[in-house]
C-alpha cells in the first residue's frame, strides 16, 4: 500500500507570538472582520431596497450572499492561521487573491450590479487588498514555509 502519511510541521509558539506575526494576525482580523461586517451590512440594505428594481435585482441578491458566506469563510481561513495552520494560511493566500481578481472583474461589467453595490464591491476590493498585503508579506512568507 502506498498511502501518503501527512507531514505536520509545527509552527512554535515564539513564533507565532512575535511582535511581527502578532501584528499581522491582527491586521488580518481587523481587515476581514470589516468585510464580514460590510458584507452583512450590504445583506440588510438589499433586504430592504429589495422593492426597487432599479436598486436591487437577482445578481445583487447572488452576489450579496457569496460575498456574505465567503467573508465569514475568510474570516475562519484568517483565525486558522493565527492558530499556526499552514493549510488555512494557503488557503487564506489564495481566497484573498481570488477575490481581489474577481471584484476587480464584476465592477468593471458594465450594467451587471448598480452602482451602490459597485462602490460597495470597491471598498469589499481595497480591504482585500489589505489582507493581501499582509498575508504575503515577508514575514507570515517565512513563518509558514515548510522545513
Amino acid at each position: 500500500m502506498n498511502a501518503r502519511t501527512p507531514r505536520l510541521s509545527v509552527i512554535s509558539d515564539e513564533a507565532l507570538k512575535h511582535p511581527r506575526s502578532l501584528t499581522a494576525f491582527r491586521g488580518m482580523r481587523l481587515l476581514v472582520g470589516g468585510y464580514v461586517l460590510i458584507s452583512a451590512l450590504t445583506l440588510v440594505a438589499v433586504y430592504l431596497l429589495r422593492d426597487n428594481p432599479a436598486l436591487v435585482n437577482d445578481a445583487v441578491w447572488v452576489r450579496g450572499g457569496i460575498v456574505a458566506v465567503t467573508s465569514v469563510v475568510m474570516l475562519g481561513f484568517v483565525v486558522g492561521t493565527a492558530r499556526g495552520r499552514r493549510r488555512s494560511y494557503l488557503r487564506l493566500r489564495l481566497a484573498s487573491a481570488i477575490m481581489v481578481v474577481a471584484v476587480a472583474v464584476l465592477i468593471s461589467l458594465p450594467g451587471f450590479l448598480p452602482v451602490w453595490m459597485r462602490i460597495e464591491q470597491a471598498v469589499c476590493g481595497l480591504v482585500l487588498i489589505g489582507v493581501v498585503v499582509i498575508v504575503n508579506g515577508r514575514h507570515l512568507r517565512s513563518l509558514f514555509t515548510a522545513k
